[in-house]
């Protein structure tokens, strides 16, 4: 008996809606990383972009637990001296929520290729409407 071993020719990719609405933005963050992935297959390869399409809604309605929103910073640099650039969450929870989730998303997928490929499937939204009512995305369920 052999070890079953996917590749792309075949993973069969299926949508899922994520709702944020009052929920932590870590927990939502790590579930769309998993289906990202594709752990929650059976057939997962570790060495193969099996994971899924990912629609995360109400992304302004996540919720930061603890002091996050005062103490927690979005950085980013210019590669020049003086290029720091610090945002508070409180801020960017306000004007780029959508940002915020893509950026814990990021975070906890791997960095290396399928990581990047595994990015380009998650469709963040502020609000309920997501126009992907072609795919039929499935509502997911988080614990």
């Amino acid at each position: 008996m052999s070890t079953f071993m996917a590749n792309k020719n075949t993973v069969d990719r299926k949508w899922y809606i994520l709702d944020a609405a009052n929920k932590p933005l870590g927990r939502t963050a790590a579930q769309a990383a998993v289906l990202l992935r594709g752990k929650h297959k059976a057939d997962f390869t570790p060495h193969v972009d099996c994971g899924d399409f990912v629609i995360i809604v109400n992304a302004d309605k996540a919720i930061l637990t603890g002091n996050k929103l005062v103490d927690k910073y979005y950085r980013t640099h210019s590669g020049y001296a003086g290029g720091l650039k610090e945002v508070p969450y409180r801020i960017l929870m306000k004007e780029k929520p959508e940002l915020a989730m893509t950026v814990a998303v990021k975070g906890m997928l791997p960095k290396n290729s399928l990581g990047k490929h595994a990015l380009v499937r998650l469709k963040v939204y502020s609000g309920e409407d997501h126009g992907h009512d072609a795919q039929k995305p499935v509502a997911y369920e988080q614990a």
